[in-house]
């Protein structure tokens, strides 16, 4: 059962179409697990279409896209019942069938990588996979950008709580996280980040200026 989710303006991006390619499969990858938050699209994209139905008679007051938000976010959990898609599937397409099995490079310690961001072409943000190993711990460090995350396999835990499969999070400049892999299994996630991130451990900040 997912706990975190995305927020709901970047739900509403979503729906309208807006984000960039890795950005809407990091939430496509959330709402095949989650009806919650499947729900509340749901109702964005009938609202999207009965705007669009009348457009030319609709004025957009500046009320209108806090009404929106509160609308979205009093939607009941699993008020819509949508077939879940096959999971994994997204990342079938863009990956193949086993995630553990691709060519992951060591980083730091118990952190190995995978940069995709070539699988995305035209697109501006660094797209990457991280493993981090059962039971391993990631070097303490901050953003400089913001970094959108989504959990694919295990589990990690940081200050602000546990963070299971299809869990979703957003950090930035402000979060200063030192992540561990909870449970049995390499945790793995995809990140979209706009910027490289910042270790702030005493030993480790001195790598910064070779970290992509």
């Amino acid at each position: 059962m997912t706990r975190h989710h995305p927020d709901s303006l970047s739900l509403m991006e979503y729906s309208a179409g807006n984000l960039s390619e890795p950005h809407a499969l990091c939430i496509r990858l959330h709402l095949d697990e989650c009806p919650h938050c499947r729900s509340r699209v749901d109702t964005l994209d009938s609202l999207g279409a009965v705007m669009m139905e009348q457009q030319p008679k609709v004025s957009v007051s500046e009320g209108m896209f806090d009404s929106i938000l509160s609308m979205i976010d009093s939607e009941p959990a699993g008020a819509a019942k949508v077939a879940t898609a096959p999971r994994m599937s997204a990342l079938q397409k863009l990956l193949g069938d086993d995630i553990n099995k691709l060519p992951w490079k060591r980083q730091l310690g118990d952190v190995s990588v995978l940069d995709i961001t070539d699988r995305f072409p035209g697109q501006s943000e660094q797209v990457v996979l991280q493993k981090l190993a059962a039971g391993g711990k990631a070097p303490a460090h901050t953003h400089r950008g913001e970094e959108t995350t989504i959990v694919l396999q295990g589990a990690f835990a940081d200050q602000k709580g546990v963070f299971n499969q299809w869990d979703f999070v957003v950090l930035n400049d402000q979060d200063e996280h030192k992540p561990v892999a909870v449970g049995c299994e390499d945790c793995i996630t995809l990140s979209v980040l706009s910027a490289p991130v910042k270790l702030t451990g005493t030993f480790t900040r001195m790598l910064n200026p070779f970290i992509r």
